[in-house]
This record gives structure tokens, C-alpha cells and sequence, in this order.
């Protein structure tokens, strides 16, 4: 019996640590694929689109961030969906039809609506996906371009560098996070396709954008249609973008919480298709994307058969003390000093996640969004 909780206990904290130690290690055992005519570049033309609810604060900067990236790369318009906003940015998008082009709902709809109603309005060979609050560096969309002068690829993803790191505990621990995402996306796109971009900066052919259902999560689903097709979805790790991530704890776990949901549900929606993608492809997508979204549930199970392991071979009272002193341990990493803090908050994150993943399967849908309170 020992032996089999602790063999128990082993196996899911492996899963648990598996994406985020062994599979990044792993990827640096591949062969590269080259992105053939990199250094070429391409006359091709290029829509940035984002969609905006409730940005005003965001207008002034992204609408200076788009003149610079037009002085010093030609054939770039930019489209802006604004959700049905109450807090007056849609007449401050208006206010730069030289600029951006809007695009105002009728009614409240969600973003996976508004981008795929500019993916269909604009008429440029390529489509640059991006957020409102989100400041790309101003040769980003070239470095992106470049990819695109091989005809194998048909997406790719920029790097995304949060600003505000240093701001709390729940900052330093996204950051944290984010260089390993931005690491695994890179070696992913060297050996092939990353497996699901991130919302932030990433192009696509505008021929290979798919129609998106409202709940589910665009930018998931448009960068894995592109692997779909057949067609590579690289890396660009040259183009920057900036933004700053959460510093609020509770409305970061509502974030993970709302993203994760939408994530799994893209998941259920897509999961016929993953199971036709070749080996290496499906070994990617389960490492990367499945294990990471279950964080919760293998940090639950090797917890539960670790203290069933310590029990089968010391007793109960040990057990129970050592389940006590890791309550403890956990209380104090959540509502403790900052030196602990940030262990608190990657098990928020995991809790977070894996309740968006049972209210994927329990069929609650999260359509639209609103900004942080700091932005």
C-alpha cells in the first residue's frame, strides 16, 4: 500500500510540475525548423485590430503607439471594435479616423465577436491581433512580417514584456510565469508551431481567420486553426510588446478564472481536430495547454496521496500534524508577509484556472469582459 500512494503521489506531481520543468527541457532536445527567406521582406500589407470596452484611458497612447509604427513601416491600417463602451472612448476613437478605423457595436457582443467582424471587414493580406492597453514596440508589425516571407508559415507570435513586475507579489509572480510561457513559445515555434498564442501580439493570414463562437477564446482558436490548415505558427521573439499585468490579486483569479473557462471550453470545441494533429503536434498541446490547465486538480491529488503516503507508514498522528503544519504553510503564503506571498499566489492561479475548468464543464460561458480597475 506504500508503495502505491506514493507511486500515486509521485505521478501527479509530476503532472503538476511537468509543464513547467520537463517540457520546456524537453523542447531543447528538437531539431529546428528554419523560417525559410527570414531575412526577406515581404510587400505584403497588414490591419492591426483590437477591440476596446471601457478604454479611455488607453486612447492617447495606443493611438500615438499606431502613428509610429505607420513612420516606420508602410501598408499598415488599424481597426479598433469598441464594445458598446459607457465611459465616452468611442467618440475619443472617432476623433482619429487618420489613425484607426472604428468599428462601434450595436450592441454588447465580446471581443471574439468584434475581431472576427474586423477580420472580415479589412482587406489586408495579414491580420496583427493585439489589446487596447497594449503598446507594441514600433518595428514589432516588420518583425512580424518578415515571418510571413515563407509561404509555410501562417501565423506568428510576438513577446509579450509586462511593464509593472516589481508592483506586488501577484505582478512579480505573472512576470515569473510569463518568461517560462514566452520560453516554451519560443522553442515551440523553433521546432515547429507553437501550440495557442496569446492575445497580446500575434498575425495570421487574414485568408486562414476562422469564425469564432462569441464564448470561446479568439485568439486560442484563430492561432491553432492556422496549425490546422496546415501551416506553421511561429515565433517572433523580436517583436515587443509591453503591458502591464494585474497587481490586484482578486482581479487577477477573476481573470484566470474568466480565461481558463473560455480556454477549456475552446478545448472541448477544438479537441476532434487536436487528436488529427501529428504526434509531436499532440505532445505539445497536452504539455503545454491540458496539464497546465488541470494545475489545480494534480496539486490536489498529490497532496491528498502524499499525506495518505505519510499516514500508511507513520501513523495518523504524524499525518495529521504535518496536514496541519501545511495548512499553516498555506495560510501564511496567502494572507502572510510578502516574502511568502508569491507561493500564495501560484496557488491561487491554479485554483483560479481550474475553476474556469469546471465552469467549462458545467457549460457557463463568459462572453464579455471588463478592464481592471487600475487601467
Amino acid at each position: 500500500m506504500n508503495i502505491v500512494l506514493f507511486a500515486l503521489f509521485a505521478i501527479f506531481f509530476l503532472l503538476l510540475i511537468f509543464p513547467f520543468t520537463v517540457y520546456p527541457c524537453s523542447l531543447r532536445l528538437l531539431r529546428t525548423m528554419p523560417i525559410r527567406a527570414e531575412n526577406a521582406q515581404p510587400n505584403l500589407t497588414a490591419t492591426i485590430i483590437f477591440s476596446a470596452f471601457n478604454e479611455a484611458g488607453a486612447v492617447r497612447k495606443k493611438v500615438e503607439n499606431i502613428r509610429r509604427i505607420r513612420e516606420l513601416t508602410s501598408n499598415i491600417d488599424a481597426m479598433v471594435y469598441v464594445d458598446q463602451s459607457s465611459d465616452g472612448s468611442l467618440e475619443m476613437w472617432q476623433a482619429h479616423p487618420d489613425v484607426v478605423r472604428v468599428v462601434a457595436a450595436s450592441e454588447r457582443t465580446g471581443k471574439a465577436v468584434g475581431m472576427g467582424k474586423m477580420a472580415r471587414q479589412a482587406n489586408s493580406d495579414i491580420l496583427i491581433c493585439t489589446d487596447a492597453n497594449v503598446e507594441m514596440a514600433p518595428e514589432a508589425p516588420a518583425e512580424l512580417l518578415k515571418c510571413f516571407a515563407d509561404p509555410d508559415v501562417g501565423g506568428v507570435c510576438g513577446r509579450l514584456v509586462y511593464t509593472n513586475s516589481r508592483d506586488s507579489s501577484m505582478a512579480q509572480a505573472n512576470s515569473a510565469y510569463w518568461r517560462i510561457e514566452e520560453f516554451i513559445k519560443r522553442e515551440e515555434g523553433r521546432t515547429g508551431s507553437t501550440l495557442g498564442a496569446d492575445g497580446s501580439i500575434f498575425a495570421v493570414r487574414r485568408s486562414l481567420y476562422p469564425d469564432v463562437p462569441s464564448h470561446l477564446l479568439d485568439d486560442f482558436i484563430v492561432s491553432m486553426s492556422v496549425v490546422f490548415a496546415g501551416k506553421r505558427f511561429v515565433s517572433a521573439p523580436n517583436a515587443l510588446a509591453y503591458e502591464q499585468t494585474a497587481a490586484k490579486s482578486s482581479e487577477e483569479f477573476r481573470r484566470k478564472r474568466r480565461i481558463a473557462c473560455r480556454a477549456f471550453s475552446s478545448h472541448r470545441h477544438i479537441s476532434k481536430e487536436v487528436r488529427s494533429l501529428p504526434l509531436l503536434d499532440q505532445y505539445k498541446y497536452y504539455s503545454h495547454r491540458w496539464l497546465r490547465w488541470n494545475s489545480g486538480l494534480w496539486l490536489s491529488l498529490s497532496g491528498i496521496f502524499g499525506l495518505a503516503w505519510i499516514v500508511s507508514f507513520a501513523g495518523a498522528p504524524t499525518g495529521l500534524t504535518v496536514g496541519a503544519i501545511g495548512s499553516l504553510l498555506l495560510l501564511l503564503c496567502l494572507f502572510g508577509p510578502k516574502t511568502f506571498a508569491q507561493i500564495g499566489d501560484i496557488v491561487l492561479s491554479f485554483t483560479a484556472t481550474q475553476l474556469g475548468v469546471m465552469d467549462a464543464l458545467r457549460g457557463r460561458k463568459y462572453q464579455t469582459w471588463q478592464p481592471p480597475s487600475d487601467r
